[in-house]
């Protein structure tokens, strides 16, 4: 996630839309089924269901995590809720993002992706997908071996307290930047790698007190 996200409440996970500046959303929100979350959830149904489903939890499958990538890439910008929403026809325009049918789209494909409603129509971020597939069908190994190899050799000693303990950018996510980028990938920042990480579950960023603050390392492979 990029630009939008929670960086006014010091965190990398994603924003609402009406997420206001000031004062600064609660760590934690207690929902109507009286569990504690990740307070960037707000009352959003959605991001609800993305937290307790998917973020923080541990990714290995390529194909999803080139999906992640590519998706990260198309949030910068703008909230990550918005790329949720939209995130069935992502997959529908580019064909379930799987990396060798990406790879082989051409510039009519650009052309016509630039006129579907129901996408992000950025050229830039169209043409970075096309560009990140090819970079992923060039790669000597794995995808998910590459990006893991990037992980902290350790998670938290304990969960972070607040928002603010949660950081946008890491060594980490910088030097998996540096190597993607390398390899021909774009839209892949420091920061936008760290959301990444969060996202996939290569750090663990659920706050003390949330539900799964100690029971999001769940292997999806």
């Amino acid at each position: 996630m990029n630009a939008t996200t929670n960086r006014e409440a010091g965190t990398d996970a994603p924003a609402r839309d009406d997420a206001p500046v000031t004062p600064r959303r609660p760590d934690l929100v207690i929902g109507d089924d009286d569990v504690a979350r990740c307070g960037w959830i707000g009352t959003d149904v959605e991001y609800r269901r993305y937290h307790d489903e998917e973020w923080g939890r541990p990714l290995r499958d390529d194909r999803r995590l080139f999906e992640k990538i590519c998706l990260e890439g198309f949030q910068a910008g703008l909230s990550w809720r918005t790329i949720l929403l939209r995130r069935p026809a992502f997959r529908e325009a580019f064909h379930g993002f799987d990396p060798a049918s990406v790879a082989a789209m051409d510039e009519s494909d650009v052309e016509r992706l630039l006129t579907n409603a129901e996408i992000i129509r950025h050229r830039g971020k169209i043409e970075a997908t096309i560009a990140n597939a090819r970079a992923t069908m060039a790669l000597d190994e794995p995808l998910n071996e590459l990006i893991w190899s990037f992980a902290p050799d350790a998670m938290h000693d304990a969960p972070p307290a607040s928002m603010s303990e949660v950081p946008a950018i890491t060594p980490e996510s910088t030097a998996l930047s540096k190597r993607l980028r390398g390899l021909g990938f774009r839209f892949v920042g420091p920061t936008t790698m760290y959301a990444l990480m969060q996202s996939a579950g290569l750090v663990d960023d659920h706050l003390a007190g949330c539900w799964l603050a100690s029971d999001a390392q769940h292997d999806e492979s």
